[in-house]
């Protein structure tokens, strides 16, 4: 999910539950610190999201999984008023809406925003005129943070897309690049741009620190000097996090390219795609089979409770085959 504000749009049926869900997430994450809450008030707005008409009762919801009594309870609340007390009182509190704030800025996270809020510090103009206790991936943030703040339509992502994958392939053919997350689940917008490459030559048996670090260095090269990719925030041997923009009329967009061994493509592609609560529900069916699914690998679980060696995976569908979970396409899995 993006830092973004109230990311869910009006043509949703339950917008506006699932926004004030995601702020009450955002509030205990960032100031109460409570990430339990965090992960409770998140699911509950991801399965309302996906919930195809609107909820008309606490009690309607409550039938729905992950949304248990409190929650109901808050949604006859907003039903009856328009209002949530609980967000009335917390954007009373000058304190917390500094702290939301300053936590929106990519790069601060909570314990940052803290404190820069103890110094003094409760709004961008301020922060911009406080960048000295800032690092370069915050001020990165900072600069671009309207930029940031808004959602990339799903053609803009597609023509981003098309480019990598013109300036990746002339590099060389045998690269496979993919963009996952909401754009590969078929969303109409996404948050930020997270691209999945691999290559055959690479593969986990055959790491090669030498190698693997030229790989993406090479593809960041590339793609700056064609003026695709505007700002570095980091660049690790398998991770690029960084800004990148379409043309002079576009926003600047978040990019965050992945390297990946070829012999896990398959398992970091269907982690990368999401959605969460699809992620979760299908790694815990792999652990009623016997499997241990995660971004890297499938293993089986011996008697021992020790995985074994990673079963071979050509294809996304080898992963439900085994596992014996029905094929759902990236489109499917927003719930």
């Amino acid at each position: 999910m993006s830092k973004r504000k109230n990311p869910f749009t009006e043509d949703n049926p339950n917008h506006d539950f699932c926004n004030f869900l995601m702020e009450l997430a955002e509030y205990e994450k960032n100031v109460s610190r409570d990430i339990h809450k965090y992960n409770v008030y998140r699911k509950a707005a991801a399965t309302l999201a996906d919930y195809p008409s609107r909820i008309k009762s606490g009690t309607e919801a409550k039938c729905l999984k992950g949304i248990g009594d409190k929650i109901g309870k808050k949604i006859d609340e907003f039903l009856a008023t328009g209002k949530l007390q609980k967000l009335e009182n917390i954007h009373g509190d000058s304190k917390n809406e500094a702290i939301n704030l300053l936590t929106r800025v990519t790069g601060i996270g909570p314990a940052k925003a803290h404190s820069l809020v103890k110094e003094g510090i409760t709004s961008l103009e301020e922060l911009n005129k406080n960048t000295d206790k800032l690092t370069h991936h915050q001020i990165i943030g900072l600069k671009y943070f309207e930029d940031f703040e808004k959602k990339i339509p799903r053609q803009e992502v597609a023509a981003i897309e098309k480019l990598l994958v013109k300036y990746i392939k002339n590099i060389d053919p045998e690269y496979k690049i993919s963009i996952c997350g909401s754009y590969r689940r078929g969303k109409s917008e996404s948050g930020d741009i997270d691209t999945l490459i691999t290559h055959p030559s690479w593969t986990s048996d055959k790491v090669d620190k030498k190698h693997k670090n030229n790989m993406l260095k090479n593809i960041v090269n590339v793609l700056e000097k064609c003026g695709l990719i505007t700002d570095t925030l980091s660049l690790g041997e398998t991770k690029f996090m960084g800004a990148c923009r379409l043309d002079l009329e576009h926003p600047v967009r978040r990019l965050d390219i992945r390297l990946t061994p070829h012999d896990q493509y398959y398992c970091s592609i269907l982690y990368f795609t999401g959605s969460d609560v699809f992620n979760k529900s299908m790694r815990a069916h792999a652990l009623e089979q016997g499997f241990t699914l995660n971004e890297y690998t499938l293993r089986p679980v011996g008697s021992t409770g020790v995985p074994g060696e990673p079963v071979e995976i050509s294809s996304e569908e080898d992963i439900f085959d085994i596992i014996d979970y029905p094929y759902k396409k990236p489109e499917d899995r927003n719930s």
